[in-house]
């Protein structure tokens, strides 16, 4: 059932999805809820469900405004499952801020193959990614899929070269007009992010090891299927799904490089994958073995939120 009702891009999949969101958020935030922070609290907590409901929508929007997937809603469901695996996103509003962030970056530099305004693309995307790491330094790296898409559509014309530059100059006037009015303390911030960490011990109960392994499985199996169908997609969309690639790559580079990691660092990996996932769901030709799939999916990613809470 749940593969066939996700099968279109109907308004009650849309109700469904936000309905699940607001519950399982709510559920997370309240088992970890902090009487004493009081009215700031919640206007945080406020904050942090808006901007995880936006990122569910973002990710469905990109997906079937650039034609990402077929007629369905798998992407959304899937993007909303995998963020169950991982509930300490919800908390995190650093990731949360700098995820929403690069979906926007990601949305320009898909829709970049339609070769209008390339230069305010690829200003727009530069400019977010470089506000992204205002929030998580090591988001930054995804400003190699900037000049990725630049070598794949306007290489040709070197000012979009300079763009990217341009738009870190922007990012850095704000930054530093932002950091004296608050005292040096955005400085400090960003300083104590900037480094490396290769330290993968940060588990706290044996739960998370085990969800980083499912989900390093499924990663595997969605990504390994993606490399062997890109021979197959039309010439003219091969640059879109390979900027997707390219973006799940990047999201496993920014949670190994992170400091202070912990699984919410996996939270720029699951759009694409989410994507990526859509496309499996597709290429299925059995409907048992969709539902069996989304369903089984949904099952482990709720097991793992419930013995987080």
């Amino acid at each position: 059932m749940i593969a066939s009702v996700f099968s279109k891009t109907r308004p009650l999949n849309y109700l469904i999805i936000g309905i699940l969101v607001f519950f399982s958020f709510f559920a997370y935030t309240f088992s970890n809820y902090d009487a004493a922070a009081g009215w700031e609290s919640i206007g945080l907590t406020v904050l942090k469900f808006a901007v995880v409901l936006g990122s569910c929508f973002l990710v469905n929007f990109i997906t079937l405004k650039n034609n990402l997937t077929k007629d369905n809603t798998y992407a959304i469901l899937l993007f909303f499952i995998f963020l169950l695996f991982f509930p300490t996103i919800f908390q995190n509003i650093e990731i949360l801020f700098s995820n929403l962030f690069l979906l926007l970056t990601l949305r320009r530099l898909v829709s970049l193959r339609s070769m209008i305004a390339p230069k305010e693309k690829i200003f727009d995307a530069s400019f977010w990614i470089f506000l992204s790491a205002l929030f998580h330094f090591w988001s930054i790296m995804y400003i190699v899929l900037v000049f990725i898409s630049i070598i794949q559509h306007v290489s040709r014309d070197f000012k979009n070269w300079i763009v990217p530059f341009i738009a870190l100059f922007s990012v850095t006037v704000l930054f530093l007009m932002a950091n004296l009015l608050l005292d040096n303390e955005l400085y400090l911030h960003l300083k104590h992010q900037s480094y490396i960490s290769f330290d993968f011990t940060y588990f706290e109960t044996i739960y998370q090891n085990i969800a980083l392994a499912v989900f390093s499985s499924i990663a595997i199996l969605f990504f390994s299927q993606s490399m062997v169908s890109m021979g197959n997609k039309t010439m003219n969309m091969q640059s879109s799904y390979k900027k997707v690639l390219f973006s799940f790559l990047l999201g496993i580079v920014i949670y190994v490089l992170s400091a202070n990691k912990n699984n919410s660092c996996l939270a720029f990996c699951l759009a694409p994958l989410a994507i990526m996932g859509a496309n499996f769901v597709e290429s299925l030709e059995n409907n048992k073995l969709k539902e069996t799939l989304l369903y089984s999916l949904l099952v482990i990613g709720s097991f793992f939120f419930i013995v987080s809470l």
